[in-house]
This record gives C-alpha cells, sequence and structure tokens, in this order.
C-alpha cells in the first residue's frame, strides 16, 4: 500500500500546509485585470528582485525584459505548480520545479532581503530549536516534495488516471 499512500498523503500534507501560503504569496505578485499575471505589480519585482528594484527607485519601466520575464514565470509558477501537485498531474515534474522554486525563493530570502544577517532566519540544523524559516521550514518542504518526485502522484493522482494500463504480460 506504501507506493499509492504516501504520495497521496504527501500531495494532502502540501494542500494543507503549502498550498495557501502559495496562492496567497501569488496574488501579491498579479498585476491589474484578466491578464494580470502578464504585468505583475510592483510589488513582485520588490519580492523577487529587491536590490535591482531598490537600484532604480522602484521605477519598474527601468527593468529589463529578463525582469519581466522572470518575475512572470515566476508568478505563472507560483500558481501553476501547486496546482498541478494538488490534482496529482504531472507529479514529478511539477514538485522537481516546486523545489527549484523553493530553493530561489530561500536564496532571496536570505541574500536579496537581508534574511542571512538576521540570526535565526537561517537557523541551524542538529539544534535544539526546529522553527527557522530556511534550514529547518524549508528542508521539510523540500522532503515532502522529493517523496512525490520519486514515487509520483500516488492513489486518486491525475497521473495515475492518465497512466496507460499495462498489459497483463507487462506485469
Amino acid at each position: 500500500m506504501a507506493p499509492g499512500v504516501l504520495p497521496l498523503l504527501a500531495r494532502l500534507t502540501f494542500s494543507a500546509v503549502l498550498l495557501h501560503y502559495f496562492i496567497a504569496s501569488g496574488l501579491t505578485k498579479l498585476g491589474e485585470g484578466l491578464f494580470g499575471f502578464l504585468n505583475p505589480s510592483a510589488g513582485a519585482y520588490a519580492q523577487i528582485f529587491p536590490k535591482a528594484m531598490e537600484a532604480v527607485t522602484y521605477d519598474i519601466s527601468q527593468l529589463t525584459v529578463f525582469h519581466w520575464a522572470v518575475v512572470t514565470g515566476g508568478t505563472i509558477a507560483e500558481f501553476a505548480l501547486p496546482a498541478l501537485i494538488v490534482v496529482g498531474l504531472f507529479t514529478r515534474l511539477a514538485a522537481l520545479g516546486m523545489i527549484g522554486f523553493v530553493i530561489v525563493q530561500s536564496l532571496t530570502d536570505l541574500y536579496g532581503h537581508g534574511g542571512i544577517d538576521h540570526e535565526g532566519t537561517l537557523g541551524a540544523w542538529f539544534d535544539r530549536a526546529s522553527d527557522s524559516l530556511i534550514l529547518d521550514q524549508r528542508a521539510l518542504w523540500v522532503f515532502l516534495l522529493a517523496t512525490l518526485v520519486l514515487k509520483g502522484g500516488g492513489w486518486l493522482s491525475l497521473d495515475r488516471v492518465l497512466k496507460p494500463a499495462q498489459s497483463p504480460s507487462a506485469a
């Protein structure tokens, strides 16, 4: 039962613990209108490129197409990847994308927003405190996502529904 139950529980845990976090964060990045994801808010740029925004005195028009592409891609990923994990579609790829997302997010928090200078943000492993933002919390997130990369979507996933049935001779 474990090969089907473990990834299902990992997806349910992701939904219960992290889905709202990523959706709420993504909503802060949307610009105006129906296609706001293509015209991200100034806050989106400030969250993802804090030092670049400060350098241009928060004037988005001075940033490059590269900045727009990263912010737009990140905004879309912040909605799409969690949704794919929740429904269990392309689960392994979506979870791998989320691991990359969490790594970039963590580095931005540490170096872009200066978290590395605040004691407790990075934290330390093998200490008695388990509440540091990066090494403790994000390590658990990545472990949960790594389970999905290795095991797939599990039972009750669209991956399983869309998987071609194996013939008895192939089993």
